[in-house]
């Protein structure tokens, strides 16, 4: 329900803002009359009290044409954005104190955790995600020596600045967690995250060695086991990478970010 009044407060807004500007323009008196006549247009201005017909304007004064054309929209288009804003300021009204997820929100901390909500908000949905416990890798806890903002400890220093980048754009994620594949074998993505919109699991890799041969070749099979269990690159499937003459593209990963889990948020 926050989301649906979120995107009618945004539209609200949007529609004070245009009817503003639409009022403060000035334009002339009277109205356009517009004749087709064949192949041509023929444009006449008509004022109050004169000659329904109106004067024939010349190609000299053709921006009086287009200063009443605007007139004409004008009018019609704050007669109906007057009457949608109004009906959604009194709609925003009745939802604020209709909302059936408040009552869960205004409970303290303590009652919410003894409790189970009915309706699953996202932003719910996504702290519950996060809090879940699961199963993270063990390899080698002593290579894991770069700290994030988030509190915990990665592999690389591109990890961890693509960790500090998830975090700062408030998508959820997780540091190696286990994922089994259809043929039993078990990796450990380096980031598994959370499409919140959608709630679907989209895993990141990085690859951060390419200019090695053998850990290439070992990209190239995990890309195909990924596949093979129906994960796919585009799909649900994020691949990052770097080699010593393509650094980190930051400013890429951060638009990439963006516009497939940020895009639309309010």
């Amino acid at each position: 329900m926050q989301e649906y009044l979120k995107m009618m407060k945004k539209r609200a807004e949007e529609l004070k803002a245009a009817i503003e500007t639409a009022g403060k323009i000035k334009f002339p008196e009277g109205r356009l009359r517009i004749s087709h006549n064949g192949r041509y247009i023929h444009y006449y201005h008509v004022l109050p009290g004169e000659d329904k017909s109106g004067k024939y304007i010349t190609d000299k004064k053709s921006e009086i044409v287009k200063k009443l054309a605007q007139k004409n929209y004008t009018k019609k288009f704050l007669s109906t954005a007057e009457k949608e804003l109004s009906r959604l300021e009194h709609s925003i009204s009745l939802l604020v104190n209709t909302d059936a997820d408040r009552p869960y929100q205004l409970l303290p901390d303590k009652r919410k955790e003894l409790v189970e909500p009915y309706l699953m908000t996202d932003e719910l949905y996504a702290a519950q995600w996060e809090k879940e416990e699961f199963k993270a890798s063990t390899f080698m806890p002593e290579g894991k020596i770069f700290e994030t903002r988030k509190g915990e400890k990665v592999r690389s220093k591109s990890e961890a600045i693509i960790a500090d980048m998830l975090f700062e754009l408030g998508i959820p994620y997780r540091y190696e967690q286990l994922l089994m594949l259809k043929d039993k074998k078990v990796r450990y993505p380096d980031f598994t995250l959370l499409k919140v919109k959608s709630r679907e699991v989209i895993y990141l890799e990085h690859f951060g060695l390419l200019d090695d041969e053998e850990y290439r070749n070992g990209c190239m099979n995990k890309l195909r086991e990924y596949m093979s269990s129906g994960i796919y690159p585009g799909k649900n499937l994020m691949v990052t990478f770097e080699s010593s003459d393509n650094p980190l593209d930051i400013g890429a990963i951060r638009k990439m970010f963006r516009e497939l889990f940020t895009a639309g948020k309010m």
